[in-house]
């Protein structure tokens, strides 16, 4: 494993040689000669580009709404648990954190959960004083993927920011949106102060929080009403920002 350290980099097959990027480096190695594989082997190399192109189309639909920079290692940890089991693979993703080493459970005291009604609870709660940090920002960021097509359908993501020490009366957020396909709902938290985020890995995190495939027979619901009783760092009610990202958007490999 040869270490690019040229001013210009590349990846894929250059001639007799692939350039790959991993942890942020880029590296090169060379094509091998002969390619003996058996009946298993090529069934794991279909099951990784399957478990590839699944993951580069979550990745590429809830990154760019998320505002916490991801680990070193989740492109493979979501890989592996798309190769898992026979069927059904997406639903692995459940419980999937963007940021290893913290999950939203650690930064409040009770986790959001998918109520049987299909709707997403936060439940009410006193949320921690966290020395240092004023207030806490919960983001829901709902999308809907159509993996047969490849093809990422809307994006849509709610913020509310919550102020710390203070009893929150809970919220009811629909996670329903257009499209059809696999509806993925993730919860970001980030501890805040004064307005701005900590920037500290063990302050912020990305959960997926559930997985809904069409063959389920699940649908979440689909009323549009939102109690949200959101509270700014100063006690004045905080506006819900919703982001639109149309589609459908195609997906490359990465």
């Amino acid at each position: 494993m040869a270490k690019q350290t040229s001013l210009i980099t590349f990846t894929g097959r250059l001639g007799n040689m692939i350039g790959y990027r991993r942890n942020r480096k880029f590296y090169l190695r060379s094509m091998p000669a002969i390619v003996r594989q058996t009946t298993a082997t090529r069934r794991a190399a279909q099951r990784f580009g399957i478990a590839s192109k699944h993951a580069c189309l979550v990745r590429k639909a809830l990154i760019p709404a998320l505002d916490i920079p991801c680990d070193g290692h989740h492109v493979n940890r979501m890989n592996q648990l798309l190769m898992k089991g026979r069927s059904n693979r997406v639903c692995n993703l459940t419980g999937y954190r963007f940021n290893e080493c913290t999950g939203i459970t650690q930064l409040i005291g009770v986790a959001p959960y998918m109520g049987t009604d299909g709707r997403l609870y936060i439940p009410a709660q006193t949320l921690p004083a966290v020395k240092g940090c004023d207030a806490v920002e919960i983001t829901v960021i709902v999308t809907r993927i159509s993996f047969a097509y490849q093809q990422i359908k809307a994006v849509r993501a709610t913020k509310t920011i919550l102020q710390a020490g203070v009893h929150f009366d809970g919220a009811v957020l629909p996670v329903d949106i257009e499209g059809k396909g696999t509806l993925i709902i993730a919860v970001q938290v980030r501890l805040m102060c004064e307005g701005r985020p900590v920037c500290n890995s063990k302050q912020v995190a990305a959960d997926i929080l559930a997985v809904y495939t069409p063959d389920t027979g699940t649908k979440p619901g689909t009323d549009q009403t939102a109690v949200v009783p959101a509270y700014s760092v100063n006690g004045v009610p905080a506006q819900v920002v919703i982001q639109y990202v149309p589609g459908p958007v195609l997906c490359r490999r990465e």
